[in-house]
């Protein structure tokens, strides 16, 4: 039977809680994963229980995607409860309070805080929950930065710890709870075809490639004092190569992979300014917010290694970037390419670059395998082919969760596969120091580019996989 579980939603009327946290929340409460459970939402806004639950159904049906009626709507809203930020940790704790005594008596209750809130209110909202008596039973998912460089981030981790364990809190990253992410485990772990290839020996290069179409209208603020590096390859790159390139652990529980994950960060080298590219759209410095001459990048491209046995002298290539040509989130691994002499002149073997795996954690989560083949014919003539799957060519489709929706429903059950530690973080940023004291110089790009033209220089002689030469193959075309 699920545990009941009251969520303490913090930022409750933001654009992340409505966006994502509540449709996930009663989406967990429709599928009986969260049966059990209690919202209580708080911010500084002005608002009653009345006034949150008619923004709560708003948002439901405008971001849940199940139409205007959702079939646990009406139930799922009688548990909403509010608690009026003005009202300090008294009021806070009297609705929580409140909402537990609707769970039938004699039964353990645990607490799940949710800290949707700016970086710099982290630690307010922290005390505000040890000064209402809320600490015990109770866990605290963390949205990104955690810090933003190694002082910062051993600072807010010792804070932190003067209230809350290590094991209570969840640093989040949307990133990881997606199904495609998690198939990599699966996908390396399960598979005698893939793990014993999955080495220096046989793969030349990674690519973890995350354009963005989105700018930043209404973030200026926010991004000038974090920019792309902080933002993005810290708190998501970084965790998604660690999936990539992490041992076996010794079983599939979170104390074994989060062990695995940190000895990934504890073997990179240190980030060399040499090895990044910065950049930044052109535009960026009119967006409200933003310094005139802003030297804070909106794209980064960078090359770093991992200095293990499995990954010595593999180059890891990340790339993100704001107001790029394509939103997108893949992962590609190109293997070594074969010995050619027994290949004639123009049979195209290598034309089209070395095989490559790739992931793509977009949202509609697909896998490709690229290799060549011989065309039918006489004579020897190769192109390029590729198997292709899915997760929506499946049966099992439907029982897909979105991003935020596991990652709430992992902290309520206390499993930690898919969080980061205080010791992964503090070491992300230990080999962040050297690009962060000397960072190199902001290229500007034109909006719906790829990025500065030094970007080439900087994998070659490879090329970046995106743009992709090839569309994902519809399964519903004919000839598909």
């Amino acid at each position: 039977m699920p545990t009941p579980t009251t969520v303490v939603l913090f930022g409750a009327t933001g654009d992340l809680a409505q966006r994502k946290l509540l449709p996930g929340l009663l989406h967990l409460f429709e599928t009986g994963l969260l049966s059990e459970v209690q919202v209580v939402g708080t911010s500084l806004e002005e608002h009653d229980r009345d006034s949150f639950i008619a923004l709560a159904r708003r948002a439901i049906v405008d971001h849940g995607g199940e139409g205007p009626e959702p079939a646990g709507l009406e139930e799922f809203l009688k548990r909403l409860h509010w608690a009026p930020g003005k009202g300090g940790p008294q009021a806070l704790r009297e609705t929580v309070e409140h909402a537990e005594s609707l769970f039938p008596p004699g039964e353990d209750v645990r607490r799940l805080h949710y800290l949707s809130v700016p970086p710099k209110a982290a630690l307010t909202v922290v005390h505000e929950l040890e000064s209402a008596g809320l600490v015990e039973r109770s866990r605290i998912i963390m949205e990104k930065p955690f810090g933003t460089d190694l002082a910062s981030a051993q600072a807010l981790n010792h804070e932190l710890h003067q209230v809350f364990d290590e094991d209570q809190i969840f640093r989040i990253d949307h990133f990881l709870g997606k199904e495609a992410a998690q198939n990599i485990l699966a996908f390396r772990f399960a598979n005698g075809l893939f793990e014993p290839i999955w080495h220096r020996n046989h793969i030349d290069h990674v690519q973890i490639d995350v354009p963005e179409e989105l700018g930043l209208a209404q973030r200026g603020d926010f991004y000038e004092a974090t920019g792309a590096y902080r933002d993005m390859v810290v708190t998501h790159l970084f965790q998604v190569m660690a999936f990539t390139a992490m041992e076996p652990p010794t079983a599939l529980e979170p104390r074994a992979i989060g062990e695995e994950k940190n000895k990934v960060f504890r073997s990179m080298l240190p980030i060399e300014p040499s090895d990044v590219v910065r950049g930044q759209y052109v535009g960026y410095r009119d967006v409200e917010g933003v310094a005139h001459d802003s030297e804070t990048e909106t794209f980064i491209a960078l090359k770093c290694y991992i200095d293990n046995w499995r990954w010595a002298g593999v180059p890891f290539y990340l790339r993100t970037g704001k107001r790029m040509a394509e939103g997108a989130r893949i992962i590609s691994i190109a293997f070594r390419e074969p010995p050619r002499s027994m290949f004639p002149a123009g049979s195209g073997v290598g034309d089209n670059g070395p095989d490559h795996l790739t992931f793509d954690l977009a949202d509609q989560s697909k896998m490709s395998l690229s290799f060549y083949g011989k065309r039918p014919g006489p004579g020897f003539r190769l192109d390029k082919l590729s198997m292709q799957f899915a997760m929506h060519d499946t049966a099992w489709s439907g029982a897909i969760l979105e991003a935020y929706e596991r990652l709430i429903y992992d902290a309520a059950r206390g499993d930690r596969t898919l969080f980061t530690t205080a010791e992964g973080i503090e070491r992300l940023w230990e080999v962040s120091t050297p690009l962060l004291e000397n960072p190199p110089v902001v290229r500007p790009y034109a909006q719906g580019s790829w990025g500065p033209n030094r970007i080439h220089q900087l994998i070659a002689p490879n090329a970046w996989r995106l743009p992709f030469e090839r569309t994902w193959r519809d399964p519903n075309e004919v000839g598909g």
